[in-house]
């Protein structure tokens, strides 16, 4: 056999114009396949994401009754009338207590069950399942399911509450305990999310370091703080993000409980949207409250990535 000289492989080679070609139809085969492969995802974004947002924007600068063909252009008229509104800035003032309330007590709750369920106990699996539980029940059976519990006449807290020799309040007819009633049924159904969540993530941590803070001596509160709190802070982060959110938009409780009374008691800011949208049939100021609420919540959402930038730490 004879060996292929050098120059003869040169000549085998095809000219660089041809190469260069050959990259070029390879480049575009990968583009369009990209594209194929994204194509569904941006064509669902775009339709159930992107233009909901847009539309409601341009129905904000309309005065329409959603009857009507026509939806008169009005700018911003809607949006002066909701801030010249003294209601309106309590409507958003309880959004932000009754979302507050919420996130806060149900990080909580949900960090301590979490520790709890991360123990080697019995009937663990159970109790996970039961704490989880009310995540997915419907908030219409929950919201019947409270109001009998909350009843002042024969209601389940009011016997508990008896015991102590406490007289029960009128949660959902009292303007001033309708609100905190409305919290508590909202950590109730979001605690044991929050719980699985942090489960999850404890139940990541590496375990070198707890050995180390074992052999150094470092009791339980020491090795909480100093170990499992800081390695938890990117699940602290989702937790806070998502609860904020969730709670922004709670409407199906208080539909069943409160109707957002008494009075305006506990009118938040997704129940005001519905309000004006579907019994005042003003899509104008449904719209604008709607965008309110969504720069709100982009706004909670980038000062809490801002302020926990070097916060949170990722392993």
């Amino acid at each position: 056999m004879t060996a292929t000289t050098p120059s003869v492989a040169a000549d085998r080679r095809p000219p660089d114009g041809e190469r260069v070609g050959s990259r070029r139809r390879l480049r575009r085969r990968e583009y369009a396949l990209f594209l194929a492969f994204i194509a569904p995802n941006v064509i669902l974004l775009a339709v159930f994401a992107f233009w909901p947002v847009v539309y409601n924007a341009y129905l904000s600068l309309t005065s329409w009754n959603l009857l009507s063909q026509t939806k008169p252009f009005v700018w911003f008229a809607n949006y002066v009338d909701m801030f010249t509104d003294p209601e309106f800035g309590m409507v958003v003032l309880r959004t932000i207590i009754f979302s507050g309330g919420v996130v806060i007590i149900s990080i909580t709750l949900g960090l301590m069950v979490a520790l709890l369920l991360d123990q080697k106990l019995r009937a663990r699996n159970l109790v996970r399942t039961f704490s989880f539980a009310p995540y997915i029940v419907s908030g219409a059976a929950i919201g019947t399911i409270w109001l009998y519990i909350f009843d002042p006449n024969y209601g389940l807290l009011k016997s508990i509450l008896g015991v102590f020799g406490i007289t029960s309040p009128a949660w959902m007819t009292d303007s001033a305990w309708a609100l905190p009633g409305l919290i508590i049924v909202y950590v109730w159904k979001t605690t044991g999310f929050v719980a699985v969540v942090y489960l999850a993530g404890l139940q990541g941590l590496p375990t070198d370091l707890y050995e180390a803070a074992r052999i150094d001596r470092a009791g339980p509160v020491t090795t909480f703080f100093r170990i499992s709190l800081p390695l938890l802070s990117p699940v602290t982060f989702f937790v806070v993000v998502t609860s904020i959110i969730g709670s922004f938009q709670a409407f199906d409780v208080i539909a069943v409980m409160t109707d957002g009374g008494p009075g305006t008691a506990t009118t938040t800011l997704s129940w005001y949207i519905y309000q004006q949208a579907f019994r005042a049939f003003d899509a104008g100021h449904a719209g604008a409250g709607a965008m309110i609420m969504f720069v709100l919540l982009v706004l909670i959402t980038s000062a809490q990535a801002r302020f926990t930038r070097n916060r949170v730490h990722y392993q």
